[in-house]
């Protein structure tokens, strides 16, 4: 797993937070997408790495500016059921 993490100018509310969600889960293979307009920033999960160029292309298109793109590798968090106490 690839996690993307955008950051993006001009989000004011979840409405904004929503119309870049869909437009991301419209355009690219995505698990899992979440944006949020209080950090400024959209964070992605997905199988693959996402091409940078559409991904100017598609935030450019909802009318919001993209600053940087960052891409780490994702491995979920294992959650253990026991604790242990020392």
């Amino acid at each position: 797993m690839i996690q993307t993490t955008l950051q993006i100018d001009g989000m004011a509310c979840s409405m904004c937070e929503s119309h870049i969600n869909d437009a991301i889960r419209n355009n690219f293979n995505v698990k899992k997408v979440a944006s949020s307009h209080n950090k400024g920033e959209t964070v992605i999960q997905s199988s693959d790495p996402l091409d940078e160029e559409k991904l100017k292309s598609v935030i450019q298109s909802t009318g919001y500016t993209l600053g940087s793109i960052a891409s780490a590798p994702f491995e979920k968090k294992r959650f253990s059921l026991f604790r242990t106490n020392n």
